[in-house]
């Protein structure tokens, strides 16, 4: 049986698999023009590299992880994936190509037809393919001449059609946004559009009406799943407007011309690798923006909420959009929050020395190295979340991030620490375990020129107020893993910090034995500030961190969490030994400080 709700069973064939039968003909072909894309984009930069399939068939293979976020930021996601916008570019540079040669009438369906099966065939016939081609075509009727009404038409029938082929895509947060999108474009952006013609030419108010419109209907949907609403994806998807339709069309062309004239084909792809350059540009600069989303409740009542705002702005929108002191106004508005900070009174605490950031079910640790500068020990699992928290403690310099181990709850928000600051040197542990998460941490250490270190046992390093010395792992320890998760738990860095006269232990999710270990090596240790490890995990060699006497102990750890973290024992005894205990999943960010020369925890930011 499957453990996937959405599948009633798994096959698992054994032996040596027998091929029955050739391919046929087209699908050699399609994967001819896909190979020869790939190899068309051979002398694009690497981090570029992967966009051009990605625009033209959906293809991500090899993107940068950081780069991906950013685009998730900046509400540009849909064009690395499938979606109606590929196929709506396409079909849309075909028919002007057929328009230009004279094809008219029945021709144009035709050629329309001809696209479509194309797209389908490049893209491989997947239920997300078959649901962007089915959008895409309804989206394009929709901005034709009586688009709501044709389109209104077309888009029900697609839905039904689709749902009926296949039910299960009805609970799919995809297929929800794909309707949601293709409604906004059919049903709101041509009366945009209209009233911006007010005062706009043609070609601009389009350009403004359709991703704002897309943009607004997919907002509730897009919050309940990742519980924030982007202030930029408009701007954003505006600014990359320009250049996604060459792009695209670019790819394609050096796929096709690949197939006969590899030169050639590089050509057109070099050329659309200088394209993307732009939206990489627009995605990075649009994630670095001071306030580039809003965190929203993903609850009821906060979805409700968001759902009678959108409602209120699509009917307030057409007068608005009509006037150009209004319009404009409101894009001011919207520039001057997305770009300042707004003050958070009493945040970042006087005297704060420690925060433990409220990142959900992971580790993101900040040391005050002075003013605007900070050590960051780990970055949870979310860019977006770990940024947050460095902006609300007013963090602009990253001299050091110190990396406990490469589990994802620890490393894959690593690219939201740099965003808008600058990373100078990293530490790592020396088991580069799991390895794909160690490539792609010193990935990102080449790209920031920030050099990668393994952090030495006994080494001390200073940074600005923070004094930082390494307990473990001991350099006997592997540099492989067995990949079973204990193995790089008990290899994660532990730190003893001080700051401002505050000793701190941090302990990453070192496990019992690794705690065992470092209690023989540092008998007697005290400390004023326990980072509990492992999340609270009911493993723990409470012995150990009981005879700490730390004042404060903190538990980085997520709401709701399915492991049971943290262990009401491990809480338990943290408090019968004295110290007061504070987590993240009920507290929000904790930070530890120091006023009036007595230690204070404050909590929420």
């Amino acid at each position: 049986m499957s453990e996937d709700r959405d599948t009633a069973g798994v096959l698992r064939p054994f032996g040596q698999a027998v091929s029955l039968d050739a391919p046929a003909w087209w699908w050699d072909a399609a994967a001819a023009v896909r190979a020869s894309l790939r190899d068309s984009v051979g002398a694009v930069p690497a981090d570029r590299r992967p966009l051009v399939p990605a625009l033209v068939v959906g293809d991500d293979q090899g993107l940068d992880r950081a780069l991906a976020d950013d685009f998730r930021t900046t509400g540009l996601t849909h064009l690395l994936a499938v979606s109606g916008t590929n196929l709506t570019l396409l079909l849309g540079f075909l028919l002007v190509l057929a328009r230009g040669l004279g094809v008219r009438g029945r021709g144009l369906l035709a050629v329309g037809a001809v696209g479509v099966v194309g797209f389908v065939l490049l893209a491989r016939p997947e239920p997300s393919v078959l649901r962007a081609a089915v959008m895409g075509s309804v989206a394009l009727v929709g901005m034709g001449s009586g688009g709501a009404r044709r389109g209104g038409r077309s888009l029900g029938v697609a839905v039904t059609a689709l749902l009926l082929v296949d039910p299960w895509l009805a609970p799919t947060p995809g297929f929800a946004l794909s309707v949601l999108a293709t409604a906004g474009i059919v049903f709101l952006a041509p009366g945009w559009r209209d009233a911006l013609m007010t005062w706009l030419p043609r070609w601009a108010a389009e350009a403004v009406a359709v991703p704002a419109a897309a943009q607004l209907a997919c907002t509730p949907v897009v919050a309940a799943i990742s519980g924030q609403v982007s202030l930029v994806a408009v701007a954003a998807n505006l600014l990359a407007a320009p250049v996604v339709g060459p792009a695209t069309v670019l790819g394609l062309a050096g796929g096709l011309i690949g197939l006969l004239w590899p030169a050639g084909g590089g050509v057109a792809g070099s050329a659309a690798g200088w394209c993307v350059a732009w939206l990489v540009a627009v995605a990075r600069r649009g994630a670095a923006l001071p306030v580039p989303s809003l965190s929203w409740g993903t609850g009821a009542v906060s979805l409700a909420m968001l759902t009678v705002a959108c409602l209120l702005l699509v009917l307030l929108a057409p007068t608005l959009l009509r006037h150009r002191t209004a319009s404009l106004t409101c894009c001011v508005v919207l520039g001057v929050v997305t770009c300042v900070r707004p003050p958070s009174p009493g945040w970042p605490p006087e005297g704060w020395v420690f925060a433990a950031c409220d990142v959900g079910q992971g580790d993101a640790l900040v040391l005050r190295a002075g003013p605007g500068s900070a050590v960051v020990v780990d970055a949870g699992p979310d860019p977006a979340l770990v940024d947050g928290c460095l902006r609300r403690l007013d963090v602009r310099r990253v001299p050091l991030v110190v990396l406990t181990h490469f589990h994802a709850d620890h490393v894959d928000g690593l690219a939201g620490v740099e965003r808008g600051r600058e990373v100078s040197a990293i530490e790592v542990t020396a088991l580069a375990d799991p390895p794909g998460a160690a490539l792609a941490v010193a990935d990102l250490a080449q790209r920031w020129s920030a050099p990668e270190a393994v952090a030495d046992l006994g080494a001390t390093t200073r940074v600005g107020d923070v004094t930082l010395q390494v307990l473990w792992p001991r350099p006997d320890q592997p540099t492989e893993g067995p990949g079973d998760g204990s193995t790089a738990n008990n290899a994660s860095v532990v730190l003893l910090a001080q700051v401002r006269g505050v000793r701190l232990l941090l302990t990453g999710d070192l496990e019992p034995p690794g705690q065992e270990a470092l209690a023989r090596m540092v008998p007697g240790l005290r400390v004023d500030v326990l980072k509990v490890p492992h999340h609270g995990s009911r493993y723990q060699d409470l012995a150990f961190l009981t005879s700490l006497h730390a004042r404060v102990a903190v538990v980085s750890v997520g709401a709701d969490n399915d492991y049971g973290h943290p262990a009401s024992e491990t809480l338990s005894a943290l408090e019968q030994g004295g110290a007061d205990v504070f987590r993240t999943d009920r507290d929000g960010d904790v930070v530890v400080g120091v006023r009036g020369g007595r230690l204070v925890v404050d909590r929420g930011g």
